[in-house]
This record gives C-alpha cells, structure tokens and sequence, in this order.
C-alpha cells in the first residue's frame, strides 16, 4: 500500500499534537487574518510556479510518483491539493478523475453558476466491499474534504485496490455550501442534522427552543450581542456546559434560520446523496466503509475519527478494528461532539445496518467552539435571516468570509496535517478490506 513516509508516524502521535497545537479558542473568528498563498514555506518553494506547473500539467502533479514523499513534499503538495474556491475546487476533482458523474444543484452560486455534486466510481463494479469518501457536507469544511480525496487519487491508492474492492468520491455533496461558504444547505438546514425519517415525530430539543432568540438575533449590535451572551451564560450557569452544547448542536426541527436547523423534510443534498447510493447499488454490498471529512471542532489540526451514537458500541468496535484506538464516540464519553440527530450514521445505519463502518473525520481549525462567541455563525444566521438581499454584497461577503477562515485556515501547518492525518486513514481504510 502507498505510504507517505514519514507523515502517518508524525500526526498519529495525538497526544503530542493536541499537546502542541495552538488553542485559539478565544480568538473571534473576526480577528482572523487569512495568510497569502505560500505564507511560511520554504523560500526554495515557489507556489507562483507550482501552480502555473499545475495548470499545464494537473494530472502530473496529482498522480506523481507518491512513493518518495516525506514530510516536506507534503508541505509542497498542499497548494497544489486546496484549492481557494468552489469552482476551482470541482475543477481539480474533475481534471483528475474520469467520468465523474454531475449531479446539478437547482440553487446556483453566488455568480450566478451551475453548481453540482459530482461522483467517481473506481473498482470493479460488482465489487462486494466499497469505500466511500464524502467531502463537502458541511459546505466551507468542503475544501479540506477535497484536497483529502485528491490526495487518496495523488496516492494511486485507486489503482491498486484490494480484491473486489472498490471507492466511491462524493465531491462538494452540499456544493451550495461549498460555494456560498455556508455550512448550511440551500434550505437554510443543517445536512447532518437532515438524516432522521421524517415519517416518524421529530426529534424534540426543548432546550434550544430557550436559546434561539440569542442565537438568531436581530439586533447585532455591540449592546445586543452583550445581552444575548448574558442570556446564553446564564442558561450554561444554570444547566451546565453539556447540556448547552446538547442545546445548541444536536439538532432542532422547529425553528427555520436557526442553529443546526434539520429540516422539515429530506433537502435537495440528501436527495442527492439517495441518487447517488442508488445508482452504485451501494446497498448491495457487503462491506461498505464511509469517511466523511469535516472540520472545525477540536484542537488545531487534529483529525479526530468520530463515530455517531446510531451506529451504537457495535459500530465503534468496527471502527476500532479499522482505525486504531484513536476512534471516538459520545457513545463512551470520548467525543469532541455530543449526541447528535439525524447525522449521515444515522442513515447509513438504516440502510445497512451492520455491514457499514462511519467515520466523521473531524479536523480542528481555531480551538473547540464552546457557542457562538466566534461571531461568524451568529452574523451568518442574522444575514440569511433578515438581510438575505445582501448575501452577495460587500457586507454578506464579509460575513462569508468569516466562515471561510474559521472551517478552512489557509495555514500551510495545517493543511500539511490535514494531508498526513487523511493519508493514514486511507490506508488504514483500504488495508481493511485486504
């Protein structure tokens, strides 16, 4: 199996990492300040070259000889991998892949341009074990998705696949998201919140039903937001810090525009996902491992292997026997996350059950957001709440901007860890299926 030599050693050593990793979990995500391209790399590297490389030869550099790579040519690899845009992003996926079906979104951008989801199939078609890789369910998180999933290809891992095995790329599943630099679906939902069965009561979240109106507030001003964050201590002081996170993350169906918004019924970007499943015959198969990249919880950097409490203990020992010891779950207390509704677990976990492994490989950027002290999430749901016209002005996207950097830090350390962590889990994913 192609091993990034050096990298796996390095970023598999958490404690150490976590230990070192910056902790910017009181800076707002208004005082972040975006680095230009190549900030911090070597002075021998030249990113102005690189990319123009990349433009004349894209399927050179993202299917090189992986087999000398060490931890600087990761370095070096990272701006060939990210990408700064929606656009530019499918734009890579696409050059290197082949017959990567497009799924077409019916919202466009923020140019006004077609946007879609687009999936690529490797591996023998009836092949009874799959891997699926998902980027972008969390829109902006979309961007370290999809340098993780050029990364899996960059490493030829495709072509040397195990016996009746094969990997399925989702790209850019929620690409309105993606796009717009929301986490949010064109319908305003949280798409890892939209999973539940809708036939079925929804879930009931008392608790945020007290929070919304110092969540999405209309009144941002410095006086306002001073009397939301009262309300929004208090009720910690009172219920204590789970509690609230459960409030505020887990999930609610009854406030439209709110935080972590589930939906009313399946979104278009769970439809998508349907489709997709369906026409891969994904659930006839007998084996099927899921990683779907996320950021934006835990410390700088990590790549923490979060399994959802639907999948159950039974799940998490799958994941286990896969991953390592470093595979969490709210299930045993060892989550950065809490119990969370109507997760994609929760769907794979419905259509089938115990053949399926899901991971949410969930990276860090700036420290464990603790509520929406941070500023982007509250300005974001004040914006598509009640001045949604200017979503594409200079104040809208100065908002956008704000998601942008917090789910995606353009700092060349941690887009290295990001490369090394996904290596590791890519191998580890396929050696299971040996």
């Amino acid at each position: 199996m192609p091993r990034l030599r050096g990298c796996c050693d390095f970023h598999a050593r958490a404690g150490m990492i976590i230990a070192c990793a910056p902790d910017f979990s009181d800076l707002g995500a208004h005082e972040c300040r975006i680095p230009p391209d190549g900030r911090g790399l070597s002075e021998n590297f030249d990113v102005t070259s690189r990319l123009a490389s990349f433009r004349r030869e894209p399927r050179r550099l993202l299917h090189g000889d992986f087999e000398g790579m060490n931890l600087d040519s990761a370095n070096e690899l990272a701006p060939v991998l990210f990408s700064d845009s929606y656009t530019a992003a499918r734009q890579k996926f696409l050059t290197a892949t082949a017959g990567a079906k497009a799924y077409r979104c019916s919202t466009p951008g923020p140019s006004g341009e077609a946007l879609y989801t687009d999936a690529a199939w490797y591996g023998p078609r009836d092949a009874r074990k799959l891997l699926i890789l998902i980027s972008g369910t969390h829109g902006p998180e979309g961007y370290c998705g999809s340098a993780s999933q050029l990364l899996f290809l960059r490493a030829g891992f495709h072509e040397k696949l195990p016996p009746s095995t094969a990997v399925l790329f989702v790209h850019a599943l929620n690409c309105y998201g993606f796009a717009w630099d929301r986490r949010v679906t064109a319908e305003g939902c949280d798409l890892n919140r939209n999973f539940i069965d809708f036939s079925k009561p929804v879930p009931p979240n008392p608790g945020y039903e007290e929070l919304h109106d110092y969540i999405v507030c209309e009144d941002i001003s410095e006086e306002g937001l001073q009397r939301a964050e009262a309300a929004l201590d208090a009720y910690k002081t009172k219920r204590g810090e789970r509690q609230f996170q459960i409030a505020l993350t887990s999930g609610q169906y009854t406030r439209p525009g709110g935080a972590h918004f589930g939906g009313s019924g399946p979104t278009e970007a769970r439809r998508t996902l349907e489709r997709i499943v369906a026409d891969h015959g994904v659930a006839s198969r007998e084996e099927v491992v899921i990683v779907d990249y996320h950021t934006g919880l835990g410390r700088f950097g990590y790549g923490e292997l979060q399994c959802e409490q639907q999948s159950g203990l039974d799940g998490y020992e799958r994941a286990k026997r896969i991953f390592g010891l470093s595979v969490t779950s709210p299930e045993i207390g060892n989550s950065s996350a809490v119990e969370l509704y109507g997760t994609q677990a929760e769907y794979w976990e419905r259509i089938l059950g115990d053949r399926h492994t899901y991971v949410a490989l969930e990276y860090g950027t700036l420290g464990v957001v603790k509520g929406p002290k941070t500023g982007f999430t509250r300005k974001d749901l004040w914006l598509f709440r009640y001045r949604p016209q200017d979503a594409d002005t200079e104040l809208g996207r100065g908002i956008r901007k704000l998601s942008k950097a917090y789910f995606y830090p353009q700092h060349p350390d941690w887009q290295e860890m990001i490369l090394c962590r996904s290596h590791q889990v890519h191998r580890q994913a396929l050696e299971a299926f040996q």
